[in-house]
């Protein structure tokens, strides 16, 4: 993909600002609009955009549909369904201290947003995040990743077709074009990626203080427990692993397994790959391919010095890496364990007592999520001792995929909360209103504050 030029960004931007001064993305049927063209340019261009899937990552039609299309579509007819309600302002309590004044919160847009999508699902993670800025009434410049063009192409011309680039538009390019728009003055910044690049993006917010919202990832842990159902967890890991080829930002990066269950947790595991993928993944048209091959090179590091248990098979023409088990026994001081994955290898540690793992998780960044399986009797006590930007038991990945749950990272993993409603109120201000009549104005309010002590044993305050 070339590079949009900066005077076209310039010119974009401006012509943006101009448009959200116009205030009609603050009309609620004008939001609603926008969310219905929208949703029936995203169904006129499924097999497009599913086609475009399959070129960059080797998505099938039915994972495509699964974790991007669907999920995109679920969350604009939520919006279109609850948008009304959540745009009301809200009444507030007034406290007796401020009879007769009454009190609000009026969500308003925040103006210009800027977001910046990754390569790894690069429909669903743009398109999700542009359902909140169409729905609080932002207008918005989407940045493609150019690590997957055929998307990227894709998206241009959907967005292009149906909004205005005054409204809504959409550049291209390399890491130049990320950090002159980086450079540019926008109202919100919504980034999705690495921490080293969300660090990056941090510090180019802090310029004009800019909000941002952090979309990031790390080593999010799995554990299965001595109580642990072994083969739904095995089944449920092998497929969390092997989607989009473990290049999603909510993969199980780690799992640590009670030791008496770690030999047959390894012959579920393999029986699950094969039901789900043959006895070659290679040959499947369900199994994903890496995205490039500077990313193939980073995962082959990974296998370096490893002690591989099941898989490990690498075609760099191809883009393949097989569903892989590495013994994390013994290995802190391996890229393996140190580094976010991003691929199908999941390293596995053995432990005897909860609290092992829970320390283990504790000493390092806060992850993006926890995948704990085992009885429900355990549940608090993990909730109690972790923390995480959210937490599934006996299941893997789901909670990206309810919009009633709100979707992010804390600490190292993240800052801020999208889906839902999230998402509206993550691109609004929440302004708060005091509204008071003329009729009545104390005077005690006033130096010098005559009968002051009156007034507080009255107010009790």
């Amino acid at each position: 993909m070339e590079n949009t030029l900066p005077s076209a960004i310039e010119k974009m931007l401006e012509g943006q600002r101009q448009f959200f001064a116009t205030h009609r993305t603050k009309d609620i049927q004008f939001r609603l609009e926008q969310l219905k063209k929208f949703r029936a340019a995203i169904l006129r261009y499924k097999p497009k955009i599913a086609n475009a899937l399959w070129s960059d990552l080797h998505k099938s039609p039915e994972e495509a549909y699964m974790t991007e299309i669907g999920i995109v579509l679920q969350e604009i007819g939520h919006h279109m369904k609850h948008l009304k309600r959540w745009a009301n302002p809200q009444k507030v309590p007034t406290p007796l201290k401020l009879f007769p004044s009454k009190s609000k919160v009026v969500y308003e847009p925040l103006g210009v947003a800027l977001i910046i999508a990754p390569w790894n699902y690069p429909f669903m993670l743009m398109m999700n995040s542009l359902v909140g800025v169409i729905s609080s009434g932002c207008c918005a410049i989407l940045k493609a990743s150019p690590y997957a063009p055929a998307t990227a192409k894709v998206v241009e011309q959907l967005v292009n077709e149906i909004f205005p680039e005054d409204y809504i538009g959409i550049v291209q390019g390399n890491r130049d074009v990320n950090i002159f728009l980086l450079e540019q003055r926008f109202d919100i910044i919504f980034f999705t990626g690495s921490r080293d690049l969300g660090r990056k993006v941090m510090r180019a917010a802090a310029e004009h203080l800019t909000p941002v919202v952090l979309e990031l990832g790390g080593k999010s842990p799995c554990i299965v427990d001595k109580d642990a159902d072994i083969d739904i967890a095995a089944k449920r890991i092998a497929w969390g692993k092997t989607l989009n080829a473990g290049q999603i930002c909510i993969s199980p990066d780690y799992l640590f397994i009670h030791r008496s269950l770690k030999r047959e947790f390894i012959i579920k595991f393999e029986e699950a790959i094969v039901r789900m993928f043959g006895s070659n993944c290679q040959e499947s048209k369900h199994y994903p391919r890496i995205i490039n091959r500077k990313s193939i090179e980073r995962l082959k590091v990974f296998l370096q010095d490893a002690n591989i248990i099941y898989g490990g098979e690498v075609n760099e023409q191809e883009k393949y890496v097989a569903p892989t088990l590495v013994d994390g026994t013994g290995a802190a001081s391996h890229p393996v364990m140190q580094e976010e994955i991003f691929g199908p290898i999941l390293p596995i540690l053995t432990f005897d007592d909860i609290n092992e793992v829970t320390s283990y998780v504790n000493s390092r960044e806060k992850p993006l999520a926890i995948y704990y399986f085992g009885s429900r009797c355990k549940e608090k006590e993990i909730l109690r001792k972790t923390s995480a930007g959210a937490t599934c038991f006996n299941e893997m990945l789901l909670h990206i995929a309810n919009h009633h749950l709100p979707f992010g990272g804390v600490g190292g993993s993240g800052i801020g909360k999208y889906h839902g409603k999230s998402s509206f109120m993550v691109f609004s201000n929440s302004r708060a209103i005091v509204s008071s009549p003329t009729w009545f104005d104390i005077s005690t309010r006033y130096p010098p504050f005559t009968n002051f002590g009156i007034l507080r044993k009255v107010l009790n305050i």
